[in-house]
């Protein structure tokens, strides 16, 4: 079988695309792994469906590299309106994209006729532990004591539609992510599994972050993990309601801002790698 795609990335982020407006993928997991491998095949952190929908302008579907199903993915989203706009299936600049964890709204910011950022509202930052979910006696999980592979670390959990873990070091840039990451993913404490961002604070508006992503490993960027970090350093009282807030990333910069009720909104870019067509057996 032939397939088209587009090859996008934010942040360096990068997923494969695939138009389902009349396109039926049948296995998308299968074919998540069989694209996603680097040096075998075109590589990515995963595959995005754009479907039809009819509760909002398009439906994303996004697949980790593993082939487990995401609700959400906030680099992959504005790649999706990006997507829709250049190729003037959309004409307007203010979108709508169903998720798994909800709809989301887009803004899209255009230069010469093509997108090249977008802000998206991210919904609200949720910390009750119910609904992240993490096992743990209080109602919330804020800087507490963990025990991993045998050193003690401070969680601070919090969900953007998806699990996430915080964790505040005095540096990140020599962690083996490989060697940790894993236990971090696969602790009992979240029936769901977590991305988990190690964070470097600089100041109260600049952080810088590394994050190992539930199904896909280390990547070079997470929208919805910057999007976690800044709120559960709201909650820590580092970071301030209603400012811009710059999260560094491996493979670029995130401009969060967090209103009082911890409605989010995350700008960043959307670009376009390549197109090609990939061939396989079904």
């Amino acid at each position: 079988m032939k397939i088209n795609f587009t090859k996008m990335q934010g942040c360096a982020n990068d997923y494969i695309y695939i138009n389902c407006f009349d396109t039926i993928i049948k296995n998308p997991s299968k074919l998540a792994i069989k694209m996603s491998k680097r040096h075998f095949s075109v590589g990515s952190d995963g595959l995005v469906l754009i479907c039809r929908s009819e509760v909002a302008d398009a439906k994303m579907r996004m697949f980790n590299a593993d082939g487990s199903e995401g609700k959400m993915c906030g680099n992959a989203i504005r790649c999706v309106g990006k997507y829709l706009y250049d190729k003037k299936i959309i004409t307007k600049t203010l979108v709508t994209i169903e998720t798994l964890s909800g709809i989301k709204y887009l803004d899209l910011h255009v230069t010469n006729n093509k997108v090249d950022k977008v802000t998206v509202n991210m919904g609200k930052a949720i910390f009750e532990v119910n609904k992240i979910p993490v096992v743990f006696s209080e109602k919330e999980m804020i800087n507490a004591e963990c025990e991993i592979l045998g050193k003690k670390y401070n969680l601070t959990s919090v969900s953007m539609g998806n699990p996430h873990s915080v964790i505040y070091m005095d540096e990140i840039k020599d962690l083996d992510l490989d060697k940790i990451g894993p236990s971090f993913e696969n602790n009992p404490i979240y029936p769901e599994k977590v991305n988990t961002e190690f964070c470097k604070v600089i100041d109260k508006n600049h952080l810088e972050m590394r994050v190992y992503e539930r199904g896909s490993g280390e990547t070079y960027a997470c929208g919805t993990g910057a999007c976690a970090l800044v709120a559960a350093s709201i909650k820590n009282k580092i970071c301030n309601f209603n400012e811009d807030v710059y999260v560094k990333l491996l493979g670029g910069t995130l401009i969060i801002n967090i209103d009082n009720s911890y409605n989010v909104l995350m700008t960043g870019p959307a670009e376009l790698v390549y197109e090609g067509v990939y061939e396989y057996e079904d």
